[in-house]
């Protein structure tokens, strides 16, 4: 009984941890792409290229207005459905920032 409950509390953080992971990569892809965008480079090849495989294969990139980056992070436990996850970043190249 405990052994049971200790294990799925261990599934549970490690599945948390591949969502975080899955969210800070989509985040950090964002933020390249946003700098390719800012330099007329190519935003959805820059953002594919921080992105790890297991991320990579199901991404998809949105470069109309902020760089959108969604990924999957998959399920763990079995017969849960992978977690979508999205981090969207922009850059203003003149500088201004407001304030």
């Amino acid at each position: 009984m405990i052994a049971g409950l200790l294990v799925l509390v261990v599934l549970a953080a490690a599945q948390l941890s591949v969502a975080g992971f899955a969210l800070w990569s989509a985040g950090d892809a964002a933020r390249v792409g946003a700098r390719a965008a800012a330099v007329e480079g190519d935003p959805r090849r820059a953002a594919r290229s921080v992105l790890p495989g297991w991320l990579e294969r199901g991404a998809e990139i949105d470069d109309a207005g902020p760089i959108e980056v969604r990924v999957e992070a998959p399920a763990l436990l079995p017969g849960l459905p992978p977690i979508p996850v999205s981090a969207a970043a922009a850059l203003d190249p003149t500088g201004g920032g407001g304030g």
